[in-house]
């Protein structure tokens, strides 16, 4: 297995790009990754705990959790930047765990993008090709064909200090992307953006990976961006993946409690509550004096007196009509234009609705709140897993 220490990589040549020897134009770019039991320990407390992943050629994986969850140090271990403390990496069916990273053909996208200031924008995108000695013509070549792709044509001759964040991540994409890498890893690249930047990088980055085709793996704090650009998302908590899927079905329908509160913004309102037996239903309370039947299926599989969580996304309740729904006391609103986040007390039990548009609501006003309860769902509190919808 490669070494820990990776200082290697460190040179002035190299400090930014871990990745490879650049391919030969006209190469197929797409590669499978493959994960098999993935472990990675320091000074004896292991950090990765046996992660199994497949990415398929051309697929856009993130991986998503909070900090210090290990997904960068996977994405390394792919790179060949970090040792591998035991199980399997393979890129294309070959495995890699003894490969120098300049043998793994990827390409990585760094938070801080890594740039030579002394460089003008052309050269640093070009660097790696002439330190790989690809001939001057087919350097320019490469360069401003993705100049184009990026439309960065008319900053090739400035230097870095002359660039915004945004324009920056641009070159530091055009660098990984002129190798023509068979994998493509992207660490937090969007970290240091502003948040009208981020937004408009996702469709860029969105943008070049529907051009290119390549397979790409992006790491990432924020469920926004993991939501918006994978084609699947892992879902990493404490060196473990919790749950792999779709946006859509991670969003719909979580396997476990740590996916619900994670995935979602304003996130899922999770509820304590106790089963009880009434005029011959099984139903839970949301809040005093608001009871739900539960959903048959979820119905059998708990008994009477047993605890479980309720998992109700904001935008799953609504303002109703007093009629169809308890009365709640209005304890903050935020407005952001499109939508307006309302915490509601219902019978001392706070909760956050989701409402469209701007609508003014006073502190302390009352209002009556309604579920959809279909949309809602049931959690096992002492391990966290998904019995089912609510109804």
């Amino acid at each position: 297995m490669p070494p820990d220490d990776h200082s290697r990589w460190r040179s002035d040549a190299h400090d930014h790009d871990p990745a490879d020897t650049p391919r030969q134009a006209g190469t197929c770019t797409m590669s499978r990754v493959v994960l098999q039991g993935l472990r990675k320990s320091y000074a004896g407390a292991e950090v990765v705990h046996g992660v199994d992943l497949d990415i398929a050629d051309g697929e856009f994986m993130v991986l998503v959790g909070p900090s210090g969850c290990g997904k960068s140090t996977i994405l390394r271990m792919i790179a060949g930047l970090e040792g591998i403390s035991a199980g399997q990496v393979f890129i294309d069916d070959r495995q890699v765990n003894t490969v120098d990273p300049r043998g793994r053909n990827v390409a990585m996208v760094f938070q801080n993008y890594a740039l030579y200031p002394h460089m003008t924008v052309r050269e640093n995108i070009g660097l790696n090709l002439r330190l790989s000695r690809v001939s001057r013509d087919e350097v320019v070549r490469r360069v401003d064909e993705a100049a184009k792709m990026l439309d960065i044509e008319a900053l090739l001759d400035r230097r870095p200090a002359q660039l915004s964040g945004g324009q920056r991540q641009r070159v530091a994409m055009g660098r990984a992307m002129v190798r023509d890498p068979s994998v493509f890893l992207f660490d937090e690249p969007l970290s240091n953006l502003d948040a009208k930047l981020r937004v408009q990088m996702r469709a860029e980055i969105k943008r070049f990976h529907r051009a290119t085709g390549t397979t790409s793996i992006y790491v990432t704090h924020d469920q926004i961006e993991a939501m918006t650009l994978a084609d699947r998302v892992a879902v990493f908590n404490a060196g473990r993946i919790e749950q792999v899927g779709d946006p859509v079905s991670l969003y719909e329908r979580p396997e476990n409690l740590f996916v619900a509160g994670f995935i979602g913004s304003p996130a899922m309102n999770l509820i304590d509550t106790v089963v009880t037996r009434r005029d011959g239903q099984t139903v839970v309370e949301i809040a005093p004096g608001w009871r739900v039947a539960l959903n048959p299926a979820v119905a059998v599989a708990v008994a009477a007196g047993e605890r479980v969580t309720l998992g109700i996304r904001p935008e799953h309740l609504s303002l109703v009509a007093p009629e169809h729904g308890p009365a709640a006391t209005v304890q903050q609103a935020e407005i952001t234009g499109a939508q307006t986040a309302l915490q509601l007390d219902v019978g001392g039990r706070n909760v956050w609705v989701l409402v469209s548009q701007v609508q003014r609501h006073r502190i302390g006003e009352v209002v009556h709140v309604g579920l959809d309860c279909a949309l809602a769902h049931v959690f096992e509190p002492a391990d966290g897993e998904r019995l089912g919808p609510l109804a």
